[in-house]
C-alpha cells in the first residue's frame, strides 16, 4: 500500500464522522422547522375548542374597539367579538392593546389571534391577513376647527388649498390622501386619533380625518372643533375581523356565525351602546370583491 492510499484510508472515519454530524444536524434542523411550522399554522378553532386563551388586539379607537376598567374589551367590534366566540364555545379572552399601525404586524408576530380593531377591507391588506365578510359600513369624518375657516367639504378641497391634512398612521385616510393627490409635505401622520384631535386644536393641521364615529364623538365634546358638513368622503369603507393567513378554518367559521348573527336581537342590543345602528349594517358587498379593487 503506498502512503497516499494509507493516508486516504487513515482519513475516513474522519470523513465519515464529519458526513454523520452533518446528517445529524440536518434531521435536527428538519425537526426544528417541522416543529416551528406546526406551531404558526396551528389551528385557532382547536384553541377554541381547547378553551384556550383568545388573544384579541385592537388600538384605542372609540366607539370601534378600545380598553375599558382592568383593560376590558370595549367597543362595538369587540363586543361582536365576544358574542361570537361565546357561539364558538369560549368566554376565555386576553385584550392586547396596541397602536393601530402595529395591529397587523402584531398578528404577524404571534402577539394576539384576531384583530378586533374594526379594521377596513382593502386590497394591499388582504395579501397580509384574511378577512371576514364585513361587520358593517362607514366612512371617514373631517375634523376641522369651529366655523371651518377654510370651508373644506372634502379631501379635493385641502390638496387644492394647500393646506396641512392630518390622520393615523396605516388608516386608509393615508391611501386615500395620497391618491388624491395630497403631497407628502402636506400629510401629517401621527399615532392615532387623540393625536389627530391636537394637531387641529393645536393649528398644526388645518384638517384631520378618521372614522365618522370617532371624530363626531370629538366634536360632540369639544367646541374648539367641528364636523365638516356637508363632507363628500373618498370612499365607503367595510370593516372585519382579520386573521393570519394560515387560518382559514376560523374564518370560514366566524363567516357562518356572522350570517345568522349580523343585525340580529343580539348583536344590536350588544352594540347599540356604542352608536351602532341599523344604518351601519353591512349591504350586498363581498369581502373576495373588495380584495380585488
Amino acid at each position: 500500500m503506498g502512503k497516499r492510499e494509507h493516508d486516504e484510508n487513515r482519513e475516513l472515519p474522519s470523513r465519515r464522522a464529519i458526513l454523520r454530524g452533518m446528517a445529524a444536524l440536518g434531521i435536527a434542523a428538519m425537526a426544528i422547522l417541522s416543529f416551528a411550522g406546526s406551531t404558526s399554522a396551528r389551528s385557532l378553532l382547536d384553541k377554541i375548542k381547547n378553551g384556550e386563551t383568545i388573544r384579541i388586539g385592537f388600538s384605542n379607537e372609540i366607539p370601534w374597539a378600545y380598553p375599558g376598567e382592568k383593560n376590558k374589551p370595549l367597543g362595538f367590534v369587540n363586543a361582536m367579538t365576544l358574542d361570537i366566540l361565546k357561539r364558538l364555545g369560549t368566554t376565555n379572552v386576553e385584550p392586547v392593546v396596541t397602536e393601530w399601525g402595529s395591529l397587523i404586524p402584531g398578528l404577524q408576530a404571534g402577539r394576539f389571534d384576531i384583530i378586533t380593531g374594526g379594521m377596513f377591507i382593502l386590497p394591499e391588506r388582504c395579501r397580509n391577513v384574511l378577512f371576514t365578510e364585513p361587520l358593517g359600513k362607514a366612512a371617514d369624518g373631517l375634523l376641522v376647527p369651529k366655523g371651518n375657516p377654510h370651508g373644506l367639504h372634502s379631501y379635493e378641497d385641502v390638496r387644492d388649498k394647500g393646506l396641512i391634512f392630518v390622520t393615523a398612521a396605516g388608516y386608509d385616510s393615508v391611501d386615500y390622501a395620497q391618491k388624491i393627490g395630497i403631497s407628502e409635505d402636506k400629510l401629517l401622520q401621527v399615532a392615532g386619533p387623540a393625536e389627530i384631535l391636537q394637531a387641529v386644536k393645536a393649528g398644526r393641521a388645518d384638517a384631520g380625518a378618521g372614522d365618522y364615529f370617532t371624530v363626531k364623538k370629538f366634536a360632540d365634546k369639544d367646541d374648539s372643533v367641528e364636523l365638516a358638513d356637508p363632507f363628500t368622503p373618498p370612499a365607503i369603507g367595510y370593516p372585519a375581523f382579520a386573521f393570519l393567513p394560515n387560518q382559514q378554518g376560523a374564518v370560514d367559521a366566524f363567516n357562518a356565525v356572522l350570517k345568522d348573527y349580523i343585525g340580529s336581537a343580539e348583536m344590536m342590543a350588544s352594540v347599540g351602546e356604542y352608536g351602532y345602528t341599523r344604518a351601519t349594517l353591512p349591504d350586498d358587498t363581498r369581502t373576495a370583491d373588495l380584495c380585488k379593487h
